[in-house]
C-alpha cells in the first residue's frame, strides 16, 4: 500500500485565518425551486437500452434504475442518491434519488430501488408517492432492521417541509409517511445502538429554507411514528451530515458562516427524558470553503461536508473525521478532497490533509465522500477531472483510504472511466449535491450518480481496498505473478504463479467483498513457475484469485464462471 500525507495531531491552529472568505447569500445561492409541471416518461418507459455493469479489479459497479430486465429506461434522469444497508442482513439494502420521469422536466420525486442479494441486481420501484415533488432523498436503516426515508417537498407557498416513510421489508413498500417539518437541505441519521439507549432519529437542514424557521433540528423518540418539535443548533452549520458516536453522542458537520467546517456536539442527544442540549460548537479550518455554482456541478454544489466517527475496538476509537471538496485559499485549486480529524471528541482538530494526490492546481476533485468502516479503516470517493484535457469537465471516480486514522492515505485509484457531468441534465444544470457511502468490513458500498449511459443515472459500487490495484510502491511486485485462463471458464481453468524465491504460497478465491471462499494452495514451493487446474464447485458469477508469498500479494483481477 502506497501511502503518503503524513498528518501531525494539532490543535486547530488556523493558518487561514485572516484571509477574507467570499460573502454567500445562501437565500439566494442554493435551495430547491419547483418550476416545471410533471411530466411522463416521453416513451411511457418502453424504450431502453443496456443497463450498465462494469467491473474492475476489487471493485463492480452496476446500475440501479433499471427496469424490471435490467435494462436502462430512455429519457429519464436519476441523481442525488442516498443509500441505507440493513445492519441485521447486508445482503438488504435501498438507493432512494431524485427521479426524473422526464429529462424535458424539472419535477422531481422519490424514486427508490431495493437489493436482496447485496447489490449484485437491483430492483426500481418507480417513486413513493406519484406525481408528488419531492427531493433531497436521505436514507438509513435502524438496528432492527427498518429503513426510513426522509424527502423533501415544497407548497404553493414555497413552504419547505418533509416526511419520513418507512419500510419493515427492506424498501421494497413504504408506509404513508410521517411529518418531519424540515427544509432544504436536510440530513438524516439514525442511532443504531439498539434499544433501551438507542434508535433516535436525527434530522437538521438548513436554517434559511426552514419549515420552522429559525430553527432546524429534529429527532424521532419512537422509531419514526412522529417528531419533535424544532429547535436550533449552535454555529448554524448548513450542508454537512451527521454521525452517532460510541456512547451515542451527537455530532453534526456542515459548511461555517465563516468558511470551513462547523462541528456541533450533543452528549446528550440520545437521552429521551430530556430535550437535545449542545456542548460546544467548533471551527474546523480546511484550507477552504464549501460552494455551489462551480463549472463542474454548475447549479449544484462542490459538495457537502461528511463527518463519522471511528466505533472499531482499535487505537482511533472515539476519533471524528471530517472531510470535504473545497476551494483552497493557501493555492489556487478550484476542488481538492480536504480531511482533518479530532482525537479528543471534537474540542480540537489536527491540520487539513489533501487527499488527492495530483500535483496539479487546475482540476476539480469534487464531490468528496467519506465513511468509516468498523474496523476504523477510513474510505473516501470523489470525482475528479485529472484526466481529462485541460479546461475540460469530464470527470472519473476515484477512491483512497486510510488504515491507520488517517496519518496516511493510500495512492489514489481510479475506478471509472471518464463521463461528461453536463450530460443529460433534467432541465437543471446540475448532477444533484452529493453521493452518499457505508462502509463494511471489507470494503465500501457507494451510491452515486454518473452519464456513462449518456444521461444521468444512479449507480451503485462495492470498493474492496484489499483489491483495488492500490500496491506499496517500496514492495518489488515483480517477485511473484498470478494469471488464470481460460477466462471466463465453465467448470474448470488453469492457475499459472510464478515466484522468484522460495517459501509459504498461499493461493485463495475471494468473492466481491473480500472474503475467502476457495483456498486452492497453503504449502511450501520452491522457486519457478507452478500451474494449479482449479476444477469450480462454486456458483456462476465474478470471483478473484489471491496468491500470497511471504509479504507479497498477488490479484488475477476478476475471475467469471459461467
Amino acid at each position: 500500500m502506497a501511502l503518503s500525507g503524513i498528518l501531525l495531531m494539532l490543535p486547530a491552529i488556523s493558518f487561514t485565518q485572516n484571509v477574507s472568505l467570499p460573502k454567500v447569500d445562501k437565500s439566494s445561492t442554493h435551495r430547491e425551486v419547483m418550476r416545471d409541471p410533471y411530466l411522463p416518461n416521453p416513451f411511457g418507459n418502453k424504450k431502453t437500452s443496456p443497463g450498465r455493469t462494469f467491473r474492475g479489479s476489487g471493485y463492480f459497479t452496476t446500475q440501479v434504475n433499471v427496469d424490471l430486465n435490467g435494462e436502462n429506461i430512455l429519457g429519464d434522469a436519476a441523481n442525488e442518491p442516498s443509500l441505507g444497508v440493513d445492519p441485521t442482513n447486508p445482503d438488504r439494502m435501498v438507493i432512494g434519488w431524485r427521479q426524473f420521469d422526464n429529462v424535458y422536466s424539472d419535477f422531481r420525486q422519490a424514486g427508490y430501488g431495493y437489493t436482496t442479494d447485496r447489490g449484485q441486481t437491483w430492483t426500481f420501484m418507480g417513486t413513493i408517492e406519484t406525481g408528488v415533488f419531492r427531493s433531497d432523498p436521505v436514507l438509513d436503516f435502524d438496528s432492527s432492521g427498518f429503513a426510513y426515508y426522509n424527502s423533501l417537498t415544497k407548497n404553493e407557498f414555497d413552504v419547505y417541509s418533509c416526511k419520513v416513510f418507512k419500510s419493515e421489508d427492506g424498501g421494497a413498500l413504504w408506509n404513508a409517511g410521517v411529518e418531519a417539518r424540515g427544509g432544504d437541505k436536510q440530513w438524516m441519521t439514525i442511532d443504531k445502538r439498539g434499544e433501551p439507549e438507542g434508535g433516535n432519529i436525527y434530522s437538521f437542514w438548513t436554517s434559511y429554507y426552514s419549515s420552522c424557521y429559525p430553527n432546524f433540528f429534529t429527532r424521532s423518540i419512537n422509531a419514526g411514528e412522529n417528531f419533535e418539535w424544532c429547535t436550533q443548533i449552535p454555529g448554524n452549520p448548513y450542508w454537512g451530515t451527521m454521525a452517532v458516536g460510541n456512547d451515542g453522542e451527537l455530532y453534526i458537520g456542515g459548511a461555517g458562516q465563516n468558511g470551513g467546517i462547523v462541528v456541533c456536539k450533543s452528549a446528550s442527544a440520545w437521552d429521551t427524558g430530556s430535550p437535545v442540549g449542545w456542548d460546544f460548537t467548533s471551527d474546523v479550518d480546511m484550507d477552504g470553503y464549501i460552494t455551489s455554482q462551480v463549472n463542474v456541478n454548475p447549479v449544484g454544489l462542490l459538495g457537502q461536508a461528511y463527518i463519522d466517527v471511528d466505533r472499531s475496538n482499535g487505537p482511533g476509537r472515539g476519533n471524528v473525521y471530517v472531510l470535504a471538496s473545497v476551494v483552497r485559499l493557501s493555492n489556487p485549486d478550484p476542488a481538492d478532497v480536504m480531511f482533518s480529524k479530532s482525537t479528543d471528541g471534537g474540542v480540537t482538530w489536527s491540520l487539513p490533509v489533501k487527499i488527492n494526490d495530483d500535483p496539479e492546481t487546475d482540476h476539480y476533485q469534487w464531490f468528496g465522500t467519506m465513511s468509516c468502516a468498523p474496523s476504523g479503516r477510513i474510505d473516501v470517493v470523489w470525482l475528479d477531472t485529472r484526466d481529462a484535457t485541460s479546461g475540460s469537465v469530464l470527470s472519473a471516480l476515484y477512491y483512497s483510504y486510510s488504515m491507520d486514522q488517517g496519518e496516511t492515505w493510500s495512492q489514489n485509484e481510479r475506478i471509472s472511466d471518464l463521463f461528461d457531468p453536463h450530460v443529460g441534465w433534467p432541465q437543471q444544470n446540475k448532477m444533484g449535491d452529493y453521493f452518499d457511502m457505508k462502509s463494511d468490513e471489507t470494503g465500501a458500498n457507494l451510491a452515486w450518480a454518473n452519464t456513462l449511459n449518456g444521461e444521468q443515472d444512479v449507480y451503485y459500487s462495492y470498493i474492496n481496498p484489499g483489491v483495488t490495484g492500490i500496491h506499496n510502491g517500496s514492495e518489488k511486485q515483480d517477485l511473484i505473478s498470478l494469471t488464470s485462463y481460460p477466462n471466463p471458464f465453465n467448470d474448470r481453468t488453469t492457475i499459472s504463479y510464478t515466484v522468484k524465491v522460495p517459501g509459504e504460497i498461499r493461493i485463495e478465491v475471494i468473492d466481491l467483498y473480500g472474503k475467502v471462499v476457495k483456498t486452492l494452495l497453503n504449502e511450501t514451493k520452491q522457486a519457478g513457475t507452478h500451474h494449479i487446474e482449479w476444477a469450480s464447485d462454486l456458483p456462476s458469477g465474478y470471483y478473484g484469485c489471491r496468491l500470497t508469498a511471504g509479504k507479497q500479494i498477488k490479484h488475477t483481477g476478476l475471475v467469471k464462471i459461467r
